[in-house]
């Protein structure tokens, strides 16, 4: 096996066994990015002597016997989380040239492990897309097949491990942008419970939907690189201050006892294809077998979820972007004579389509005489939907259901149809409306030969009920042991 395609878990194994040194790992992983991702296109920055410097520290970590499971372990970082003396663009021309001048929590938190970060990944400009069509740098694309979109908005991270130009990567999700791109890239990835891992460093797009989560290439991996960034940040508002289990003693592969919810609105909506319907009803029936109970469940308000979210987050959005006005940092218009002007046309030149769209949906919902009837009504109906999954949970202990209503699409297909873009989210926008954990692993594949992902979902805090599923379905079935063929 090549060094590059290892695991966390065997890559730590032979860092403690001192059978490889770190320079070796991530020498590998920077020499297989220099040879793929010109044809994958997942990286924005790669960080080659800052990561090669972190290697020999790590080195030094584990003569001196100081190894955690992340020591030494190239990662790489979704480009929206803001890292010290590294461009963070967000995958936005507002952007150009600006350099964080400190580490998101999630970052200082790899570093006191010893992690080795090789890059930063692309994205959909400020997190808005489902298929990193949106970016302003360049497109991703998707391992499996390059005509094909990766996913979003955390595709270039979900392409990195796919493509095994990282052991894993970050990424965010703030209406299935971890469990999306995982699903399309065949790879794991967590959504884990709003406040569970800091959002402080984290460029925000909709504030009360953003969580950031590990993208793996197993879930055993995901269990360790979740342990790493989970946990209380007196920095961020919104974080919870409850302790953090060892998530990898709850990779267990037995089920009896657990109750797995199947919704019934999300297998009765139109455009699901039959392909990704019966991958994820045939990963049910592994599930059953391996002595978990099947219950059908109801979330009743599935219906209004998309509404909902768009707005919601572009409301959201359109707060949170106000800050970019060509004054404090990035990109700034100079062909103007006066102050409005500039403000003017450094928005209209910085943002792209997408951000501009949602910039303008979020400020009508927001506005005088419209803010009762949209984004007040809208977050009534959000506690409907928490109400839902609060019902539900207590007939199941995890729900399952389908990632994305399709396979990856082919790149341009829809990029110029918005409403199709924002129903590729149609099942993962709940679980960031009620701030659930949800994650995706791969349970199939097309017959064109994508990935297909299976998304389980959990009540609040309860990320071990989801592993453990996710654990025994992964042991039960070879779907992740599969790769794709990179020319």
């Amino acid at each position: 096996m090549n060094l590059y395609e290892l695991s966390i878990h065997k890559a730590h194994g032979l860092l403690k066994n001192k059978d490889i040194s770190s320079q070796e790992l991530t020498r590998a992983v920077l020499d297989r990015i220099e040879a793929v991702d010109p044809k994958i296109g997942a990286f924005i920055t790669v960080t080659e002597k800052t990561a090669m410097a972190d290697a020999e520290r790590a080195d030094r970590m584990i003569l001196d016997g100081n190894i955690s499971p992340l020591t030494g372990i190239p990662l790489a970082v979704k480009d929206l989380i803001c890292t010290m003396g590294v461009p963070t663009t967000c995958g936005s021309k507002i952007l150009g040239g600006f350099v964080p001048p400190y580490d998101a929590t999630v970052i200082e938190k790899l570093k006191a492990q010893g992690a080795v970060v090789v890059g930063k990944t692309n994205m959909d400009e400020f997190g808005m897309g489902s298929s990193t069509e949106n970016s302003a740098i360049k497109s991703t694309r998707n391992p499996w097949n390059p005509a094909h979109i990766p996913g979003g908005s955390s595709g270039g991270s979900a392409a990195a491990v796919s493509a095994d130009m990282c052991m894993a990567a970050l990424g965010s999700d703030t209406g299935g942008s971890i469990r999306q791109p995982a699903s399309h890239c065949g790879i794991v990835g967590i959504k884990p419970t709003y406040g569970r891992v800091s959002r402080f460093g984290l460029v925000a797009f909709a504030s009360s939907l953003d969580q950031i989560g590990p993208m793996t290439k197993n879930v055993a991996d995901a269990a360790v690189l979740l342990n790493a960034v989970s946990g209380y940040d007196k920095r961020d508002s919104t974080s919870v201050p409850k302790d953090v289990p060892d998530y990898t003693t709850f990779l267990s592969e037995d089920l009896k006892g657990m109750t797995i919810g199947v919704p019934r609105e999300y297998f009765e909506t139109e455009g699901l294809d039959p392909e990704v319907s019966g991958a994820v009803k045939d990963a049910i029936r592994v599930l059953e077998k391996s002595g978990a109970e099947c219950v059908e469940v109801s979330l009743p308000h599935s219906e209004f979820v998309v509404a909902v979210y768009y707005i919601i987050a572009p409301s959201e959005a359109s707060s949170n972007l106000a800050r970019y006005d060509g004054v404090k940092y990035g990109f700034r218009d100079k062909e103007n004579r006066e102050y409005m002007e500039m403000y003017r046309n450094t928005r209209s030149k910085g943002f792209g389509s997408e951000v501009q769209r949602r910039i303008i949906l979020g400020t009508y919902a927001l506005s005088a005489g419209y803010y009762d009837a949209y984004y007040g009504k809208a977050s009534q109906v959000r506690t409907l939907i928490m109400r839902d999954f609060t019902e539900a949970f207590k007939q199941c202990d995890v729900i399952v259901a389908p990632v994305a209503p399709t396979p990856a699409f082919k790149i341009g297909e829809n990029v110029n149809d918005p409403l199709t873009m924002y129903l590729s989210d149609i099942f993962t926008l709940s679980a960031n409306l009620a701030g659930i954990p949800g994650m995706s692993l791969p349970c199939g594949f097309s017959s064109t030969g994508l990935p297909i992902g299976l998304q389980l979902m959990g009540s609040h805090f309860n990320e071990k009920a989801i592993l453990k599923v996710a654990y025994n379905f992964e042991k039960q079935t070879a779907f992740n042991k599969k790769k794709p063929e990179i020319y």
